[in-house]
């Protein structure tokens, strides 16, 4: 079994701060993450490699740095990572990722299963994993829970806002996680060990075939105008304290009456 873990580095939202006149994020000082969402899918990832011996391949697009989340899935149990990193490709919305991702994961060569966080936290647009399926020409599940693999199908239980269900579907299948079935594990001594070690190939956007007009800022249909914080109505409030709660059901018809809300 051969799966494919798409991961992001990130900058820590809960770090992330406005600039109050540009309007733009303060990225400075602010330190970059394993998409929390993506960890929950290496997670899944590494809970089938101990279960059916599966071979589990990490890949993400980014600059240089992004070889960090890279190292720390290495570290916590992935066997191989591929990096893709081109000016070409930046600037990229959901639509151009999407397509540049996908020819990162045929490059990695034949999989059974590709495994994507459900959204990143930069962006909560949960695209980016279905538009890749669509560019794979393979089925896709989203919200999933958890991911098994019986009598050659995956089994995959998932959850929306409405209701929860089970699902089977053969190989090859793309999967975003919501969360696993199991807690996130940290590296071991012997994964940090081998992450330091490991030599992680970088790709280009010649390298996969791609079309430099497909990806990247110009191609990208959509685009942010501008970030901001809505503005928020400040409301002059009074809390009514009386001993007795019909005095303070009187004294509250009060003021509505003299406000014009009701009329006594």
């Amino acid at each position: 079994m051969n799966i494919i873990v798409c991961v992001k580095q990130v900058p820590d939202t809960t770090q992330i701060k406005l600039n109050p006149e540009t309007h733009t994020l303060i990225r400075d000082g602010v330190e970059n993450i394993l998409n929390p969402y993506d960890a929950e899918a290496l997670e899944t990832a590494l809970v089938l490699k101990d279960k059916y011996g599966a071979k589990v391949t990490v890949v993400t697009m980014g600059p240089p740095q992004a070889k960090e989340v890279l190292k720390e899935a290495i570290a916590k149990g992935a066997d191989e990572a591929v990096l893709l990193t081109d000016r070409a490709v930046a600037g990229s919305d959901t639509l151009a990722t999407s397509r540049a991702v996908a020819a990162l994961v045929k490059s990695c060569g034949d999989f059974d299963l590709v495994l994507c966080g459900r959204e990143a936290s930069d962006g909560c647009t949960a695209q980016v994993g279905p538009e890749v399926a669509e560019h794979l020409g393979i089925p896709q599940i989203t919200a999933a829970l958890k991911v098994d693999f019986q009598d050659g199908k995956f089994i995959v239980d998932r959850e929306t806002e409405n209701w929860a269900e089970t699902l089977s579907c053969p190989a090859p299948l793309l999967v975003t996680m919501t969360r696993a079935e199991k807690d996130l594990r940290f590296a071991s001594i012997r994964g940090k060990m081998k992450a330091r070690k490991a030599v992680i190939p970088e790709k280009t956007a010649a390298d996969l075939g791609l079309d430099t007009t497909t990806v990247g800022l110009k191609a990208s249909p959509t685009r942010v105008i501008k970030v901001f914080t809505p503005e928020v109505a400040k409301i002059n409030t009074e809390i009514i304290q009386e001993d007795e709660p019909e005095a303070a059901v009187d004294k509250l018809v009060e003021k509505l009456a003299a406000a014009g809300v009701i009329k006594k």
